[in-house]
């Protein structure tokens, strides 16, 4: 009887955390089971992403990237202050270097306008520096409602709660779930340590959705893609040139938002990322390597139309990835009193990209449901900042599609 649960959820990311939390807040009666193959909650994206709260200012209106960011954002900030999670509301600068970018800075403003985003407004080069006064630009919007946070803490958080509220649910770590069997009208879950049973599943696998989907039986074209991302801090000496956040326009046609900089509750500065596709999902050294990993990546067309589309930013990105000289020149792009002296190789990220066979990977969130199963398939950035939201939208999905309100 022990190792039977109502629900067992796969993976331990800020994703998993949310629905456990989401869905034993509102069921309390249901017993968990909160599965994590990783020492701790959070080891992965989670754990090692930029550490902001974003405000939802740059997605499609009326996405569930829009929609999921800006709830999930509000609700991420009451539940910081409510319960002791590190967190400073310090708002940022999206900066404009060159004329060219204005009409981009534009539509980003107007998006964030339909997107209901708060304490935005548009800033004059006069007024950067006001804000950052070693940051140079021509323009720019201020999001006042832009912040930073400990994610991995806020993801130990929402586990604490779930257990505390929840009918003898569990959290485990360091147990990968290795298999999913029907037995009955019930699951069996095989792992690392043991078998579990259960009457549903759902799966938030972050690095490792494509994989465990299939083995749950879903048919998926689209694979999961890793992009390293590597980061610079600057040191003691030039901490005081970075105030608060600081972005520049993104490329609309690149798919990540581009080298920024992060004061961090800790109070170091990050620079970066960069983004380079990874040779291991879960590799977080530049020559980190497996041979499973590439050739499930380099077998998959849309790898190579994701290469072949953005060859001139693929190239520059790995170039930059193996000089500083080449970052820092990146960075004094908005802070140009920046030297090799100023930064100091960090940490490094790597994101999860459920990439289409077009190589496309402006993919929205996706969470698709089968009779006995919850797959959270696509959960890039800002899936941290909307964790509560997706975790809310898991739960009703589990309430309407498995009928646990009548368990």
């Amino acid at each position: 009887m022990e190792n039977n649960f109502d629900i067992i959820i796969i993976g331990g990311g800020i994703v998993g955390a949310a629905t456990l939390y989401k869905l034993q807040e509102s069921n309390p009666k249901l017993r968990l089971l909160l599965l994590e193959k990783e020492k701790g909650l959070g080891d992965h994206q989670t754990g090692n992403n930029s550490g902001v709260i974003h405000s939802g200012i740059y997605y499609k209106p009326g996405s569930l990237k829009a929609i999921n960011c800006v709830n999930g954002r509000r609700e991420l900030v009451e539940f910081a202050k409510q319960y002791n999670v590190k967190h400073d509301i310090c708002g940022k600068l999206i900066v404009a270097m060159e004329e060219k970018e204005l009409s981009q800075l534009d539509k980003i403003f107007k998006s964030g306008l339909e997107n209901g985003i708060e304490s935005m407004r548009k800033v004059t080069s006069d007024e950067i520096k006001d804000i950052e006064p070693y940051c140079t630009g021509i323009a720019g919007i201020h999001v006042g409602c832009t912040g930073i946070i400990d994610f991995r803490g806020a993801t130990e958080r929402m586990a604490e709660l779930a257990v505390a509220r929840g009918n003898n649910s569990e959290v485990h770590t360091s147990e990968e779930a290795l298999a999913f069997e029907k037995d009955g009208e019930s699951y069996r879950v095989v792992t690392s340590k043991a078998i579990y049973k259960a009457r549903k599943l759902i799966f938030c696998g972050g690095l490792q959705a494509d994989r465990l989907a299939k083995k749950d039986g879903v048919k998926l074209k689209e694979k999961v893609v890793g992009f390293r991302g590597d980061y610079y801090e600057l040191t003691e000496q030039a901490k005081h040139k970075v105030k608060h956040l600081i972005y520049p326009v993104p490329n609309p046609d690149f798919p990540f938002l581009g080298v920024h900089f992060t004061r961090m509750v800790d109070g170091s500065i990050e620079c970066g990322p960069n983004a380079v596709f990874t040779f291991k999902r879960e590799g977080y050294g530049k020559t980190d390597f497996s041979f499973t990993d590439t050739i499930d990546a380099l077998s998959y067309m849309g790898t190579w139309r994701l290469f072949f589309n953005n060859m001139k930013f693929g190239i520059d990105e790995y170039r930059r990835a193996f000089s500083k000289k080449l970052f820092l020149k990146t960075l004094q792009r908005l802070v140009p009193s920046l030297t090799m002296e100023d930064i100091t190789p960090g940490r490094a990220g790597v994101r999860a990209l459920l990439l289409r066979e077009d190589g496309d990977t402006r993919d929205d969130f996706r969470i698709e449901y089968t009779d006995h199963s919850i797959h959270v398939l696509n959960a890039p950035s800002p899936a941290a900042t909307a964790s509560l939201a997706i975790g809310q939208q898991v739960a009703e999905m589990a309430e309407t599609h498995f009928g646990i309100k009548n368990w």
